[in-house]
């Protein structure tokens, strides 16, 4: 039965790789099957979701596939990933963006989750005749460090979690931001987003006010914020997407309230 349904969902998002090569516009052909099977879900699929959502002004293509990328490695979602990691590439995600995105994500998802995916990735980046020189990040200075917010985050998390989980502590701080945030195969913006994207596939709302501030703090506009929303409740489920508006709504505020 898991065989069943893992080649009918290939069979199913093979067809998301296909996008027009010079615009980077997805046009899926879901298999017949499909069709056959849930043939309103093939309507919302092909006129709704790719027809619509994904041609949407609020998110460039590529940052369409980061987030997407983002929410199906979160939720464990390998058959999934083959079709978008291809669709992915197609929208001018570099091979290192996508190996940097999963490496990332292993903080945000798990482990588990991540060396999936990595393996999904290989067979894409073999079939696409990828060299180890595209995929491996590139050996630059890492991001710099504004001195005032980073003694900020930093009492915060000994404030928080110091206390009673001491080593926790020292890995958020010295690997998590002081390492795997300053590395520089993602732009600040980039892994805002994918962490963004994450929390929302796994309903973490509680870790969502942190993040999209700090997604802002990086060029992240409320516009796109709140598109990232809108696109993602049809790949975690309108309940998590739902759950995530009353953050964007206090967050939104908030700066507001700042300015």
């Amino acid at each position: 039965m898991k065989l069943i349904a893992t080649t009918a969902a290939m069979l199913f998002f093979s067809a998301v790789a296909e996008a027009d090569q010079g615009g980077g516009r997805p046009s899926p052909k879901p298999s017949p099957v499909v069709k056959e099977v849930t043939p309103q879900l093939y309507a919302y699929t092909t006129e709704l979701l790719f027809g619509e959502v994904w041609k949407r002004q609020e998110l460039a293509p590529r940052d369409r596939s980061l987030i997407t990328l983002a929410a199906l490695v979160a939720g464990g979602q390998t058959a999934q990933m083959t079709g978008h990691i291809k669709l992915g590439l197609d929208n001018g995600l570099k091979p290192s963006e996508i190996s940097a995105l999963i490496t990332h994500l292993a903080f945000y998802s798990g482990w588990p989750n991540a060396m999936s995916a990595a393996g999904v990735a290989k067979t894409v980046f073999t079939e696409r005749g990828l060299t180890a020189e595209q995929i491996l990040p590139p050996t630059t200075e890492p991001q710099p460090l504004d001195p005032a917010s980073e003694a900020e985050r930093r009492a915060l998390v000994e404030a928080s979690v110091g206390t009673v989980t001491p080593q926790l502590a020292t890995y958020t701080n010295d690997v998590l931001f002081a390492d795997l945030w300053r590395k520089t195969d993602l732009t600040p913006r980039d892994r805002s987003l994918i962490t963004v994207a994450a929390l929302t596939a796994q309903g973490q709302v509680a870790q969502l006010p942190f993040h999209l501030n700090r997604a802002m703090d990086n060029g992240l506009t409320q516009t796109q914020a709140a598109e990232v929303i809108t696109h993602l409740a049809f790949y975690v489920g309108w309940p998590k997407a739902m759950s995530a508006v009353p953050v964007l709504k206090e967050v939104f505020e908030g700066r507001q309230d700042r300015q």
